[in-house]
Parts: structure tokens; C-alpha cells; sequence
């Protein structure tokens, strides 16, 4: 299954998963303020992700 991905495609993948992770561990250590601002980073690489993946495959 992840053979489809490139490189790129799976380092954004674990950067949102870690963003995330790290955002509720902030979280659940009292710091709301900050790990709303780590939170709404998982979107942005997901959406920068697909981008980069669209503008791949318009190159093909």
C-alpha cells in the first residue's frame, strides 16, 4: 500500500502525524494557547502535501 507514496509524500505524512502528536501533548500538559497554534499545522502540511503531489503529477 505505501509503495504509491514518494518520499515527499511520506515525510509530510509523518510530519502531520508528529504535529499532532505533539500538539496533544501540549494540550493535556495545560499549554491550550500553543498547541492550538502546533494543531492547525496538521491541515497545512496535509494541504501542502497534496499540492506538491498535484503539481507532480501535472509534470507526468
Amino acid at each position: 500500500m505505501f509503495k504509491k507514496f514518494s518520499l515527499t509524500d511520506k515525510l509530510l505524512f509523518i510530519a502531520a502525524i508528529l504535529s499532532l502528536i505533539y500538539s496533544e501533548i501540549l494540550f493535556f500538559n495545560g499549554y491550550e494557547n500553543q498547541a492550538i497554534f502546533i494543531g492547525l499545522w496538521v491541515p497545512s502540511l496535509l494541504a501542502f502535501g497534496i499540492y506538491i503531489h498535484l503539481i507532480n503529477k501535472k509534470d507526468d
